[in-house]
């Protein structure tokens, strides 16, 4: 009956589902890959491409089906790396919007030639490609540049991190010939920054050709003010008085904006920006050691529209900085990973507060904060995790019924009773609870009747976990794909042939130093599941061995 629908509403049908159901549905008949196929250049699919002849036919191929998201591994300056580019310029250049060079060495007379076929391209990485920038030159003759400005005027995405040899001249020619620029990555470039009131002066200063210089970006920031939307200055080493600067430029409405690891940042200056910048949707302050609760409160308070949010290592950061979260109406990502004061138990009353409307949180990741403890009110909670309104529950994380990552690695205090009351996330697609020296077969089994839909799971170091709690947590998750069971020592063959016999559409396994699963033991579970690609399996038996296909 469904293969009578038209191409186009099985494809629309078929985009609402997870990548690994598209994948899966592709299987069932001709007509349900076809749409399938449709589905996942939909879905901005990126493909790996590696660099050799043997990759040309896969190129043709691609360009037959339309591709227009690909990444180029392993490229540099030899003649192979050249006829690839060639390729890749022909077969799938007319309609390439997203390419990917990062770390590559390509020279620039082939890089010129393939992006100069690539006329609807809107995201080009070159993130570590210094063989472009070392010589200086790139796009310096004007007719060149006039000829990829005309050529690439719609490029709208522009990643130039951990480029050691960027310098004002080189980018002021490249950028130059996207006039149409909302997104620029200058992570981990080497930005010099000059003190003194010449950052809000008006007067042009000489680019510079040996160095890249804050005031240059400011100069080009104020010049595409209107347009930018995005700007990664991670790893840079801005100074507050530099954020200062960049947040009050006229006409700068900013969407996301990433400072990770920028450790001079004070928590005064991130409430200026809050205030400068109401308007971002997407901040990240991971690895800003120098901000304290006063940092999180004011972003609380000021950036009402804030979707993804990250906050990694800042080991300042208490309880009381979590206290207006629950004001972040919109958020839909919540990195906290590694702040070890963070005990979890403001978290829980902003969070999961059945007095106000949960944040549509997706994604939370709370790895390695050593002081989590998830709150005794979930002692009264209703046992049916459908009825979040009752008056009787307390603050809970069971209100997030929309998250679909988990992240609660090397949470120590954690107990196998705490995380059967609250994982219960039927939507939930990735969990990890590696590193968890108190979780049992007990809470191995409430898990799995908790998030019956996983496809990562991370149990890695967690010693107590035994033959006997995979026989019947297994038989829930038959959408398991990628499996850590790494240093489980209680684990034998006999969790290897309940899992194969369970999980039928696992691709990758970790047992890598399980003592109690042999050689012989793996390789028959690769002979049980032929469509595993790869198995870690290195010290198991006295052997170093890993299969991959």
């Amino acid at each position: 009956m469904a293969d009578s629908l038209p191409l186009e509403m099985l494809t629309y049908i078929l985009s609402f589902l997870p990548l690994s159901d598209q994948k899966e549905a592709s299987l069932v008949s001709r007509a349900w890959y076809c749409a399938a196929q449709n589905a996942l250049r939909e879905t901005n699919v990126r493909y790996n491409i590696p660099v050799s002849s043997a990759s040309l036919s896969a190129i043709k191929n691609l360009g037959l089906r339309g591709i227009s998201h690909i990444s180029l591994t392993n490229l540099d300056g030899s003649p192979a790396s050249h006829q690839v580019l060639q390729s890749v310029a022909y077969h799938l250049g007319p309609h390439l919007e997203s390419l990917c060079l990062g770390g590559g060495s390509p020279t620039e007379a082939s890089f010129l030639a393939l992006i100069l076929g690539c006329p609807v391209l809107r995201t080009l990485d070159l993130s570590g490609c210094n063989s472009l920038f070392t010589s200086g030159t790139l796009l310096a003759q004007p007719e060149t540049a006039q000829c990829v400005r005309k050529a690439l005027s719609g490029l709208r995405d522009l990643n130039l991190a951990c480029l050691r040899d960027l310098t004002d001249l080189s980018f002021n020619h490249l950028s130059g010939c996207f006039p149409s620029l909302e997104r620029l990555s200058l992570a981990y470039c080497h930005l010099t920054f000059e003190l003194g009131p010449t950052w809000g002066s008006i007067t042009p200063q000489v680019s510079s050709p040996s160095q890249l210089s804050f005031h240059n970006l400011l100069q080009f920031v104020k010049e595409r003010a209107g347009r930018l939307r995005a700007l990664d200055l991670s790893g840079t080493g801005l100074p507050p008085e530099a954020l200062q600067a960049l947040g009050q430029v006229t006409g700068l409405q900013l969407e996301e904006l990433s400072l990770h690891s920028c450790r001079d940042l004070s928590s005064e200056a991130v409430a200026t920006l809050c205030r400068q910048q109401p308007g971002l949707t997407s901040l990240d302050l991971s690895g800003c050691s120098e901000l304290t609760d006063r940092a999180l409160l004011a972003v609380s308070r000021g950036l009402q529209h804030l979707r993804h949010l990250s906050l990694r290592k800042l080991q300042r950061l208490t309880d009381a900085g979590c206290a207006d979260l629950g004001a972040l109406h919109e958020l839909q990502s919540l990195d906290m990973a590694e702040c070890c004061l963070v005990s979890g138990r403001e978290l829980a009353q902003v969070l999961g507060s059945v007095h106000r409307a949960p944040p549509a949180l997706t994604s939370l990741r709370l790895a390695y904060c050593s002081s989590l403890k998830l709150p005794q009110e979930v002692e009264n909670q209703a046992s049916d995790p459908q009825e979040p309104n009752s008056e009787s529950q307390g603050p809970s994380l069971l209100m997030l019924q929309a998250l679909q990552e988990l992240d609660l690695t090397a949470c120590s205090k954690l107990t196998d009773a705490s995380l059967a009351k609250v994982l219960q996330f039927p939507q939930l697609r990735q969990l990890s609870l590696s590193l968890l020296p108190a979780l049992t077969d007990l809470g191995l089994v409430a898990v799995a009747r908790g998030c019956p839909s996983l496809e990562r799971l991370a149990l890695s170091h967690c010693s107590h976990l035994s033959d006997e709690g995979w026989a019947q947590a297994a038989r829930f998750w038959p959408r398991l794909q990628h499996l850590n069971l790494s240093c489980c020592s209680q684990l034998t063959e006999q969790t290897l042939d309940t899992i194969g016999q369970a999980c039928k559409q696992l691709r990758v396994l970790d047992v890598a130093m399980c003592p109690g699963i042999n050689v012989a033991a793996v390789r028959h579970f690769q002979a049980q599941l032929p469509q595993v690609t790869c198995i870690q399996s290195r010290f198991v038996g006295g052997a170093d061995l890993t299969l991959t296909l």
